[in-house]
């Protein structure tokens, strides 16, 4: 992770297309590698297969949701080294909580600034290369 030279990976978890296109284009524009999954229920195999530097998480999705996948990543000794970027458009104080204390890396509220966001990648990118 973090290795020079390297692109950073980002698998973008998220069911709802406007919010994807607009992930996806921030993600070409900022030069990480990325692809979408729509769904929780192949999200915890995409990540196994891939090995993200980064999975930003939806909280919300159809079959099965963000903390599950979260706990599950934390769970698994091999995916140590995945950061989790959860975002929520319920981002409560207590939806927060329970993001960290699942594992996430980070917690951010839709909608969101794309600055915002941006700072949020790089924190957290920045930390696993350290």
């Amino acid at each position: 992770m973090g290795e020079p030279g390297k692109t950073q990976h980002v698998l973008i978890v998220e069911d709802e297309d406007n919010i994807a296109i607009a992930l996806d284009y921030l993600m070409g524009r900022e030069g990480y590698a990325h692809e979408r999954i729509a769904t929780g229920r192949g999200a915890l195999e995409k990540i196994r297969e891939t090995r993200p530097d980064l999975v930003l998480l939806d909280v919300m999705l159809p079959e099965v949701s963000g903390y599950e996948i979260c706990q599950k990543v934390r769970a698994d000794a091999a995916l140590a080294d995945v950061r989790i970027l959860m975002m929520t458009a319920r981002g409560s104080a207590m939806e927060r909580r329970k993001g960290l204390a699942l594992g996430a890396d980070g917690f951010i509220a839709k909608p969101f600034e794309l600055g915002e966001l941006r700072a949020e990648l790089r924190r957290i990118l920045d930390e696993a290369s350290a």
